[in-house]
């Protein structure tokens, strides 16, 4: 996302991905790469922390901290939360992420 590669990241998501925000927001495929890859926010960088993945079958879900960096008017700041990914094989052999969820910030 620090790239703001919207090709690459519309790759990655399946099309009937929602993700749902640190605010309770939701958003579609189009609307989350619009917002995060050439849209206002600019991604400095992200981190996880213990990732877990489970997987069962075609269907793997992902737990991790997130640390994110993105810049803001008043400079950059981080944004701490949980972040849980549900990821989907297809047919093709590729993963895609169907769902998510990130939050509640845990720090400012």
């Amino acid at each position: 996302m620090a790239a703001g590669d919207r090709a690459r990241l519309e790759e990655l998501l399946h099309p009937s991905f929602r993700w749902v925000n640190h605010q309770g927001g939701t958003m579609s495929r189009q609307e989350y790469v619009d917002r995060n890859a050439g849209g206002g926010l600019v991604w400095r960088s992200q981190r996880l922390h213990d990732p877990t993945v489970t997987v069962v079958g075609t269907t793997a879900v992902l737990h991790t901290v997130v640390s994110d960096v993105v810049a803001t008017t008043s400079g950059d700041e981080e944004f701490r939360m949980p972040v849980t990914q549900v990821w989907v094989l297809g047919d093709d052999s590729r993963w895609t992420c169907l769902a998510g969820h990130a939050g509640p910030r845990l720090s400012a």
